[in-house]
């Protein structure tokens, strides 16, 4: 890797206030993992009994319905963290974790969590911070399935990756597919809605990244029931 565990774990919202020797320690519990595009890094039903942090990468967590389709909560690029849950509790993996492209993955064990947890009250703070926000972000989405149009629920994601980019551009890749399964709507729906978007201005996409160019019409879109 091109950056050192310690370099991963300061660049992650989890751990970021972390003491230097939390962050030290923890670094020494990291175990590498590499998965190639495609391959299925954990399915909903497994026994959940690690963390995961992206060193490089994107991976998706999607669900699938009875009938096959299926329905993408999340995309994750590097700094991304999924299967914190399985930190505190044994419960099963609630979805499927998949690698949209090679990755290299960062893996914590929840024994070695918890024993460094009994010396550093300050990672349990951390965790719990990071599950709150988690649990807000899922509650927005729901009230926003529930009541935005399909415009609406396409600019609150576009406002959501950027913020978690922090700024204004979104460099994961995301074919209009996958964005599509992400707010409930079909390829073509969300291919009109963006050329809109592009057309008036209010985003700019090339093959790279997606602008948010006019957040505050974006922001409009995302507040209209």
């Amino acid at each position: 890797m091109a950056v050192t565990a310690l370099d991963v774990l300061r660049g992650i919202p989890l751990f970021r206030n972390l003491a230097d020797e939390d962050l030290v320690a923890l670094a020494g519990l990291l175990r590498e993992r590499r998965y190639g595009r495609g391959t299925i890094i954990m399915s909903q039903g497994d026994p959940g009994d690690a963390l995961f942090l992206i060193g490089e990468g994107q991976v998706k967590v999607a669900v699938f319905a009875e009938d096959g389709r299926e329905v993408i909560l999340s995309v994750l690029a590097d700094g991304g963290v999924f299967g914190e849950m399985a930190l505190l509790d044994d419960e099963p993996r609630s979805a499927h974790v998949i690698a949209m492209s090679d990755a290299t993955l960062l893996q914590l064990r929840r024994e070695d969590f918890q024993a460094r947890l009994k010396s550093s009250p300050e990672l349990g703070i951390a965790l719990l911070g990071e599950l709150s926000r988690r649990l807000r972000r899922a509650d927005e989405t729901i009230a926003g399935l529930a009541l935005l149009d399909v415009n609406g629920r396409i600019a609150s994601l576009l406002l959501e990756l950027a913020r978690e980019e922090g700024g204004d551009r979104i460099t994961r890749k995301l074919t209009h597919a996958t964005i599509g399964q992400m707010v409930g709507a079909s390829r073509e729906t969300v291919s009109r809605t963006m050329r809109s978007l592009v057309l008036q201005d209010v985003i700019g996409v090339t093959r790279r990244e997606i602008v948010l160019k006019d957040p505050d019409r974006l922001r409009v879109a995302a507040q209209r029931a």
